[in-house]
């Protein structure tokens, strides 16, 4: 049995070994292609810089593109750097859920604007339901709407919104909290593969691998909701910027290869493929390589620079003035008859001049830091605000 066993590894050492250089050389030309894209796209973003608050987190997602093609790369090459690059990989996938959360904040027009929106859109469904109930119970408005308020955590999971603004604190929450604890995770999994019991890829209660893989699946799976109750509640005003195709762009990268790599240690526990590490990690990162090209075709589409290139009217400073007509011809009724009539549309822009690449790195690097600095000290006061009051009471 011990001889069969030692074949069977024998014969999966040899496969590794001859599926690895055409493998990196495959999975390099994906990484490449996908680097060339997302590095123009990002230098069109910063050369026409010409809205800071959505393009610094543009930025920001794009580049989660050749993070994860260069670290896949370089793991699949050197299975010896697979952890680190794993670790590198999840701290930076955190930080662009985060930075997509900031996008759509920024297109709404800002936190104010968001605050405006959600009470707004509460006032307006609470007195409907209100309305509803009274019609058809005839009960005292303001018990009514006391319990309609009290109910709030019910009302997150089935009718976020009427949560108002607290739809906003819950979002931003869900999205930091993934932030620090997949950060934290990826380092606990460093300090518990330097003492031999992360076990990588093993579904066995001695190891780490299936407790943190536990505590992130909750994790994200609770940032991906707050973010879809967001969406859903601010969908009409994101439409200008079709969010539903920026939307899934971004999910397919972040849970898509999250869920690939659980998938592929499963597989790989249940027999199904070789039971063997350097196999699964390569498997992972190779996928990764070829999907990264795909991510940055989709993203030049999905993020382009083009609506940057122009500037309203009012704002010009130095831009060209460019005008373009748009002619239809359409056909009216008129006394019975149809008449043909001619329809012209004038659509003045401003193309904005370059700005330069220097300055726009260095605002997403101040102003960016400065915001998520801000968002992780507000998060953190936030857990441990009840936390404070529970030992006080006790």
């Amino acid at each position: 049995m011990a001889g069969c066993s030692s074949h069977v590894v024998s014969a999966y050492e040899d496969a590794y070994t001859y599926l690895h250089h055409p493998a990196v050389i495959i999975g390099g030309l994906f990484a490449l292609v996908a680097l060339i894209l997302s590095l123009f796209l990002i230098l069109q973003h910063l050369r026409f810089y010409t809205n800071p608050a959505e393009q610094k987190w543009i930025v920001s997602i794009v580049f989660m593109v050749p993070v994860y093609a260069t670290e896949s790369v370089i793991s699949l090459w050197n299975p010896r750097f697979s952890l680190a690059c794993d670790i590198l990989r999840s701290c930076y996938e955190a930080f662009a859920l985060y930075s997509f959360g900031r996008y759509l904040i920024a297109c709404i027009g800002g936190e104010t604007r968001v605050i405006q929106l959600l009470e707004n859109e509460s006032r307006k469904r609470l007195g409907k339901l209100l309305l509803e109930r009274g019609e058809g119970e005839g009960g005292g408005e303001e018990e009514e709407e006391e319990e309609i308020h009290q109910k709030s955590f019910c009302n997150f999971f089935f009718r976020p919104y009427l949560l108002g603004k607290d739809l906003l604190t819950i979002e931003k929450f869900g999205l930091v909290q993934y932030m620090i604890l997949k950060t934290l995770c990826a380092f606990l999994a460093l300090l518990l593969e330097v003492f031999g019991v992360y076990g990588d890829g093993e579904f066995k209660w001695y190891y780490g691998y299936p407790y943190i893989t536990v505590v992130m699946n909750f994790s994200q799976m609770w940032a991906l909701y707050c973010l879809v109750h967001f969406y859903n509640a601010t969908h009409e005003r994101l439409r200008p910027i079709k969010p539903l195709a920026k939307f899934i762009s971004f999910k397919a990268i972040v849970f898509a290869t999250w869920w690939q790599g659980v998938g592929i240690a499963l597989l790989c526990a249940y027999g199904v493929l070789p039971k063997h590490g350097k196999m699964q990690t390569a498997l992972q990162d190779f996928f990764i390589c070829i999907e990264m090209a795909i991510a940055a075709v989709a993203h030049v589409f999905v993020f382009s620079a083009e609506p940057y290139h122009f500037l309203p009217v009012s704002e010009n400073r130095k831009g060209m003035i460019s005008a373009e007509t748009t002619k239809a011809t359409l056909k009216v009724e008129q006394s019975n008859e149809e008449k043909p009539a001619m329809v012209e549309k004038t659509e003045t822009q401003v193309e904005a001049p370059g700005t330069s690449i220097k300055e726009s790195v260095q605002d997403i690097v101040v102003e960016g830091g400065h915001r998520v600095l801000e968002d992780v000290v507000l998060t953190i006061n936030q857990a441990i605000g009840p936390m404070e009051k529970g030992v006080t009471k006790i």
